[in-house]
This record gives C-alpha cells, sequence and structure tokens, in this order.
C-alpha cells in the first residue's frame, strides 16, 4: 500500500468532519454514534450491501448474519461470498456452494422473505463472460487457449474483478431486492477497489493491442513483423515469455478481439453502481491495531471514490460481568490471597514430621483410643490441592488480565473513532464458540439489534435527563 493511498482526499476529508452525526450519540464509551443495523437492512431503497475489510475480521459471519437478518425480516436476500474457507455453506446448513444461488432451508420466512447463498466460482464466472460475449467457435478457442486457463484461474486481480461481474449479473438479474457480498480476503483491503480496474486496464490495454497485432495479421505473415521496431520487441518478449507462451498470449488476444472493450465498460459500470445511494458499505474489523489501522485506510478510500459508508462493525468484543473491579485492585487483591496461602504453607511446615501432634501436651505421636490423631481431619491440603486462596488469587488474576484486554480493545476503538468520529460503530461481543450454524448467526444479528435498541433507550434516557434539568432551571 502507497503512502498515497492511505492519505485521504481532502475535499472528502473536510465532508466527514463536517458530516452531521447519527442520533444516539452516548450510547457507546467511544464519541462514536451507534450503527443501526435494521433500519439499514429494512429500508427498500438499500439494494446492495457490501462487507469489507482485512482478512480474518469475520467478514463472511457478517455477511452470512447480516442475509439472514434480513431475510427472517422480510427481504428476498442473496449473499455473495469469496470466502474459500466455505465457512458460509457450512453456517447455512448447505452441503456445497458454487456459482449459483442456492436456496437456505430453516430460514423463518413467515415475514416473506427468503435467503439464498453463493460462492464465486472465480473461473466459472471468467467462462460466462466468454460464452456470453463471443460465439461458439470463438468461446470455444478462447476457452481452450493455455493462457486463458492461466488467467482465468489465478491471474492478479481476477479474483476481485470477477466478483464485481457476479455482482452486476445479480443486480441486473433483479431476482432479490438485496445483495449482500463478502468481499475477498485481500492482503489489503483497498484491492477489492483497485483490481478490477487494474485488470480492465490490463485487458484493455497498449501491451494486448501490442501483442495481439501479428496474430491478426493471420497465418505464417503473422509471425513477420510489421517493422523493424515490431520485431526487435517481439524477440524481446518471445525470450523472456518463452516463444509458444507468447504464442498463447496472442492467440488469446485475437480470439477475445471483439470482447476488450467490454471489460473495462462492466468494471466502470459496476463501479458506478458501488457508488449508488442503494449501496451501503459495512467496514468490518476486530478490535486489533491493525485491522482498525486497515479499516481507517478503507474508510478514507470510500470517502475518497464518493462511495456510501454506513459504518463499522467491530466483531469480537470482549466484555465482563464484573468491570466494576479494575485490573489493579484485583492484581493488589490475588497478591493479598497469596500472600496469605504462603502464611498458611509456612504454618503447616512447622508441624511435626508427619503432622501428627499431641494437642494437649505438645508431644508427637500421641493418639486417641481408635488409633487416629484429631489433628488428622483438620490437616492442610496437599501441595496438589490448592488452597481456596490460590483459587482466588488465580481467577482474580486471569480477571485482571481480561481487563487489562478490555482497556487495550478501548483505546484501539477510541483512536479509531477519535480520528472517524463520523463513522456509525456497532460492536458485536466475542462468543464463546465458533458459529457454525443459522442460530449463531441469528445470535449475531441479535446482538446487533440488542445494541441498536440499548443506544435507543439510552439516547432517549439523555433527553429525558436533559429536559428534567431544563424544566429544574426553570
Amino acid at each position: 500500500m502507497t503512502e498515497e493511498a492511505s492519505i485521504p482526499d481532502e475535499s472528502a476529508a473536510q465532508t466527514r468532519r463536517t458530516a452531521p452525526h447519527a442520533p444516539g450519540r452516548g450510547a457507546l464509551d467511544s464519541p462514536a454514534a451507534p450503527l443501526e443495523v435494521d433500519p439499514l437492512l429494512d429500508d427498500p431503497h438499500t439494494r446492495i450491501v457490501v462487507c469489507c475489510g482485512s482478512g480474518g475480521v469475520g467478514k463472511t459471519t457478517t455477511a452470512a448474519a447480516l442475509g439472514v437478518r434480513a431475510a427472517e425480516r422480510g427481504r428476498k436476500a442473496v449473499v455473495l461470498t469469496i470466502d474459500p474457507a466455505r465457512r458460509l455453506a457450512q453456517s447455512m446448513g448447505i452441503s456445497e456452494l458454487d456459482n449459483v444461488p442456492r436456496r437456505v432451508k430453516g430460514v423463518d420466512e413467515s415475514a416473506g422473505g427468503e435467503l439464498h447463498a453463493m460462492m464465486l466460482d472465480m473461473k466459472r464466472t471468467f467462462d460466462e463472460i466468454v460464452e456470453a460475449h463471443a460465439d461458439a467457435e470463438r468461446a470455444r478457442a478462447i476457452l481452450e487457449n493455455p493462457f486463458y486457463q492461466s488467467l482465468s484461474a489465478g491471474f492478479a486481480g481476477t479474483q476481485e474483478y470477477m466478483a464485481m461481474e457476479k455482482l452486476g449479473q445479480l443486480r441486473t438479474r433483479d431476482a432479490w431486492d438485496l445483495i449482500i457480498v463478502d468481499t475477498p480476503p485481500s492482503r489489503s483491503a483497498l484491492d477489492f477497489l483497485d483490481a478490477p480496474k487494474r485488470l480492465g486496464s490490463f485487458l484493455d490495454g497498449k501491451f494486448i493491442r501490442i501483442l495481439m497485432a501479428p496474430a491478426k495479421a493471420g497465418g505464417r505473415a503473422g509471425m513477420k513483423f510489421l517493422n523493424v521496431g515490431m520485431s526487435m520487441m517481439t524477440g524481446t518478449l518471445s525470450k523472456i515469455m518463452g516463444g509458444q507462451l507468447l504464442r498463447d498470449v496472442q492467440t488469446f488476444a485475437a480470439a477475445m478481439d471483439t470482447m476488450f472493450g467490454g471489460f473495462r465498460t462492466r468494471a466502470d459500470a459496476t463501479y458506478r453502481l458501488l457508488q449508488a445511494p442503494g449501496t451501503a458499505f459495512l467496514v468490518v474489523a476486530a478490535p486489533e491495531r491493525d485491522a482498525l489501522r486497515e479499516a481507517a485506510y478503507f474508510v478514507e478510500r470510500l470517502a475518497a471514490e464518493r462511495m456510501p459508508l454506513a459504518g463499522l462493525v467491530l466483531n469480537r468484543v470482549h466484555g465482563s460481568g464484573a468491570a466494576r473491579l479494575s485490573a489493579e485492585r484485583a492484581l493488589a487483591a490475588a497478591e493479598a490471597l497469596a500472600d496469605r496461602a504462603a502464611a498458611e504453607d509456612d504454618q503447616c511446615e512447622n508441624l511435626g514430621g508427619d503432622g501428627i501432634v499431641d494437642l494437649e501436651g505438645g508431644k508427637a505421636d500421641s493418639r486417641t483410643a481408635d488409633g487416629h490423631s484429631p489433628a488428622a481431619a483438620a490437616s492442610p491440603p496437599t501441595d496438589d490441592t490448592p488452597s481456596a486462596a490460590r483459587l482466588a488469587a488465580g481467577l482474580l488474576r486471569l480477571h485482571a488480565e481480561r481487563m487489562q484486554v478490555l482497556a487495550r480493545e478501548r483505546r484501539t476503538r477510541d483512536r479509531f473513532t477519535a480520528l472517524h468520529p463520523e463513522v456509525p460503530v456497532a460492536e458485536i461481543a466475542a462468543m464463546p464458540g465458533d458459529v457454525h450454524d443459522l442460530a449463531g448467526l441469528r445470535a449475531i444479528g441479535d446482538r446487533l439489534a440488542v445494541q441498536q435498541h440499548a443506544a435507543q433507550q439510552h439516547a432517549a434516557q439523555q433527553h429525558d435527563d436533559a429536559h428534567h434539568a431544563d424544566g429544574d432551571h426553570s
């Protein structure tokens, strides 16, 4: 990522600085407004939701949870995932996802909604483009070309470009009123916006045109170079790429000649679709420094490209039911209990060799009539059985570690919201285990809604308090 890419456009930055804050401010400890997810999903004008962010922050799970919630609230939704881990299929109970949208069973459709899901097949999508825009003979020549097979299977930027192609196809079909896109797990979140244009420029660029020129001459004449400059350049390329690869590229370029302009045209059309008012971007992140730094880059880039940002979803946020007990106090109490446990151990070590003491005369080996010492029943625990003080001290240290994690996450989040106070934030508490079914996806959706309702109640309470304060002053 270049330094220029991380610097926001000045006009866009000014727009963000002067943007009005959403209602409900104060529901979070940070200065960010709460992200209200249900109104976003319920709005019939919202046709596309794009979940974007760095890898490993829960984009796929978030996209699936939004799809389930939207469908059960009455939307006809389809979730397009590009995640190769196939977690979406598992969580939705589908044995296999492919390039065709499949109905998700088990979703409550009583409100009139339904949910489909699909996984991008990059090569199949590319093949569909060729088959749709070329006659049968030309399409077969392209599909069998070795260079095309390599390009469609793994050329840099192909996955992101095909994701946009598939999004455009789904939107054109108009079979769903809401499309939720899980963006590719790129090294940089900005690749999602850059790669389609890069690939479109490559396929429609001068390099391909130059390679295509000899092949367009036809037959053996195609290998006779048009002039000295072309001869020198093609000879150099042949040495670098290899003669066979160069011929494959030239054959591919000749077969694709009528299609080149369409790639850039469709890329531009999809880019405009992403900028349209019916699209909403959700930046997904974890409460970690690197993930939120990437989220900040994406927020700035979306603003510079004038793309509609709905807010930030912060996944796997830790919490505690005993947050009033600070880490410092917990550690102090743990130290006190540890000292007490050590004192008890010292007292036990001062007993007789086998711990049997005559309670009356103070003589060792004194026993009662039944042969047992009265002190035996009250003998201290062995080293293998921790005392209550040790257990309590260990629990307090664990609590202190949890509070330190909470404090670190809060500081990281607050740094982001201080830089981007105009971005609404939704926090999803960390789940006790992995999400692998519809119930888990519903739980994530419910947590988003609970946070939203709590934020609304908090805002209402603040309004009432302010109203009462004004009444007292009057």
